[in-house]
């Protein structure tokens, strides 16, 4: 229990002041996914949407809107809160109710939706 209470300090943690809204300043990175996680973000598109050339340019393109709208940070943040979400007791109610994992969930998902709308 109390591995769990650390998790959700640090993950909340992240919440407090994400990296990218530091220094508004600052030009946005537009590649800062790693080439692995846009890798398997295509894989786990490609079993949804079929093992075909479209499918495999159709996922490309939406890992590459999702990018281009959200921070890789953020990207990490929700793909994390949903795989917590999906936890069983106490532990998963730290991830369902907060403003803070509710809104980060939101942004993947709107941008997880403008990549849908612009490629498939």
């Amino acid at each position: 229990m109390m591995r769990a209470m650390i998790l959700a300090g640090a993950v909340m943690a992240g919440f407090a002041a994400p990296a990218w809204a530091a220094d508004p300043a600052l030009p946005p990175v537009l590649n800062d996914y790693p080439t692995e996680a846009r890798a398997e973000y295509v894989f786990a598109c490609m079993a949804a949407n079929g093992q075909t050339r479209d499918a495999l340019a159709r996922c490309s393109c939406s890992i590459d809107q999702i990018a281009a709208i959200l921070p890789y940070d953020g990207y990490v943040a929700g793909e994390t809160v949903l795989m917590l979400r999906q936890t069983t007791g106490e532990r998963s109610t730290l991830f369902r109710g907060t403003a803070a994992t509710t809104a980060v969930v939101a942004e993947l998902r709107r941008a997880q939706a403008e990549a849908e709308i612009l490629c498939f």
